[in-house]
């Protein structure tokens, strides 16, 4: 199994990119699971489906999920109150949950709830595919989200460091220094566990490929060069840039002429600056790319990607 992550710049064309290229894979006979994690959700438009619920064949040896994150957040709050049952007494329970839904509705908690989504299909559902293609969010939410199983590992390791100190206090205390088991900490330890499994995972360069999608414009390559450097600072490295909507060379017209010198520096400023990662250039069409037969016409330009990497 082979996990790529597609990002980029909103507006660069990562969606388009990434379903072009689970298309490709799924037209090589792979059994393929494309995850937009992407609040715009454009994903099921360019397969020509209105609401995707759930997960969703839209081609053959093809799969769609589209995270909703806000039903995300409800079923994450769901099961942390389903996790404490039992460890609050019952006169508190109905503070705790009016607390657990205030939290829910709070900075953050569409992220870690699309995180843990992210997670259960990362370590459980892509057993069941050789290609999992993740659609991310712009640029600086797929930071955040690929950063966040070294980050809350970190946290979590304070978490059960604090809590076994309280838990031998609290037996020494009360039991005489006798084993008492402690749900809080089972649950913690759980938790750990699966961010440290996540971590590696996404680290690990024979099972994840980066892809970063731009246009040959000044803003989405100083944003993608902030990422990839980003990334690199964490140990994850970007493998593959997809230089999008590349102007042919040989437009008409003085407009469409003066736009691709206008482009040709940048095109120089992208060798020259990710000279060092493999480049894939995709031209400007002539056309709107929404349809299945478009996403195939795409896809024949990501397959010096797919040589390489599936």
């Amino acid at each position: 199994m082979k996990v790529y992550f597609i990002g980029g710049k909103g507006g660069v064309g990562k969606s388009t990119t990434a379903s072009a290229f689970a298309v490709m894979c799924a037209r090589e006979g792979k059994r393929t699971l494309l995850v937009s994690t992407d609040p715009a959700h454009n994903t099921g438009d360019l397969f020509q489906i209105k609401k995707v619920k759930g997960k969703t064949q839209v081609a053959p040896n093809l799969d769609l999920i589209e995270i909703d994150s806000d039903q995300e957040a409800i079923t994450y709050m769901a099961q942390v109150k389903q996790n404490i049952k039992g460890l609050v007494k019952v006169t508190m329970l109905e503070e705790v949950h009016r607390q657990l839904d205030l939290a829910g509705k709070s900075p953050g908690a569409a992220e870690a709830a699309v995180f843990d989504k992210m997670t259960s299909i990362l370590l459980e559902d892509s057993k069941d595919y050789d290609a999992v293609v993740f659609d991310t969010a712009p640029t600086g939410h797929t930071l955040r989200l690929l950063l966040l199983p070294e980050f809350m590992g970190v946290w979590m390791d304070g978490l059960l460091e604090k809590r076994k100190k309280v838990q031998d206090n609290y037996t020494q205390l009360l039991y005489d220094g006798e084993t008492r088991e402690d749900p809080i900490y089972d649950v913690l330890q759980a938790r750990r566990q699966k961010f440290s499994k996540v971590r590696e995972l996404i680290i690990d360069k024979e099972k994840v490929t980066y892809m970063m999608v731009l246009n040959p414009e000044r803003l989405p390559i100083l944003e993608t060069a902030s990422a990839v450097n980003t990334l690199k600072e964490h140990g994850i490295s970007v493998s593959k840039i997809i230089v999008n909507k590349v102007i042919p060379e040989d437009v008409e017209g003085s407009f469409m002429r003066n736009r691709k010198e206008a482009e040709r520096p940048y095109l120089e400023e992208i060798k020259q600056m990710f000279k060092d990662t493999d480049k894939v250039y995709v031209p400007m069409f002539d056309h709107d790319i929404a349809t299945r037969d478009g996403l195939e016409e795409y896809s024949r330009f990501l397959e010096t990607v797919k040589l390489q990497n599936v």
